[in-house]
């Protein structure tokens, strides 16, 4: 029998996540918000779904998306910063309702590192996250939301700082000055290691756990976005030489690593 996996958020992550899990031989429902964007999972091979997750409930059909569904990758990242007043916890309780109904035994809840806040030291799985902001006290929430689900065993993966194609945050950061703690390291990862993960949980079958996804590689922010903006042929960004930093720690795969898997992308190719 062949095994049934749903991605909600067939995004700049979860299309080609969806793309990757088809090759291997998986059936693949996938959700997008956009009417338009059905024909290119359909295209894709891809069962399409139009679904949208809002505070008040769940338009679309739901409940034929989850049926019969082995594995959900939950890949809904909360946007707080465009619309700060967004209860994302209330729209992953209406999703998280929907599959306890439909008996959905197995979902990775895709996160970030930002629950862990301004951590000064070294980070791995077994640190207490801490978050700063309101995005990861929302994603935090969200997390024990489906760790502590009674029907499903959830895995939780806390994804670094995300680059690959079209997506590398020194384009945004290029002809900045008076940035902030410079010698903080960054936390990265790149899509291909990210899809790499995700399938390595899904096939291993690793779940009720908590990952870490950042490539082990840490430079101080100026010296790598420097690095990164010389190779494109733009200005660097400029950070400011102050004590007043806010300390912030490297956060590592230790759980994904001690499992003998390894990460295959550098950030600085």
């Amino acid at each position: 029998m062949k095994t049934n996996i749903g991605v909600i958020g067939c995004g700049w992550l979860g299309f080609p996540l969806a793309v990757s899990l088809l090759d291997e031989g998986y059936v693949i429902r996938g959700t997008t918000t956009n009417s338009e964007k059905l024909k290119d999972l359909a295209e894709a091979g891809i069962l399409p779904f139009q679904i949208a997750l809002t505070e008040e409930g769940i338009q679309g059909n739901i409940e034929d998306f989850l049926e019969s569904l082995n594995v959900l990758v939950i890949n809904v990242p909360p946007k707080l910063r465009r619309q700060p007043h967004v209860n994302y916890v209330a729209k992953m309780k209406h999703l998280h309702t929907a599959m306890q109904k439909t008996n959905v035994p197995h979902a990775i809840f895709v996160s970030s590192t930002s629950v862990y806040g301004n951590h000064p030291d070294d980070i791995t799985e077994e640190t207490t996250p801490t978050p700063a902001t309101e995005s990861g006290r929302q994603l935090l929430e969200t997390e024990k939301l489906f760790l502590n689900a009674e029907k499903s065993e959830n895995t939780i993966v806390r994804f670094g700082g995300l680059i690959g194609p079209k997506r590398h945050p020194v384009t945004m950061l290029s002809q900045k000055k008076g940035l902030k703690n410079g010698t903080a390291p960054v936390n990265l990862i790149h899509l291909e290691d990210c899809i790499a993960m995700l399938k390595t949980i899904i096939s291993e079958n690793y779940w009720a756990e908590v990952f870490n996804g950042v490539f082990p590689y840490h430079l101080t922010k100026q010296e790598y976005y420097q690095n990164e903006a010389q190779k494109r042929g733009i200005q660097a960004p400029e950070y400011l030489a102050s004590a007043e930093e806010t300390p912030k720690g490297r956060v590592l795969s230790k759980n994904y690593l001690l499992k003998g898997h390894t990460y295959l992308t550098p950030i600085d190719s």
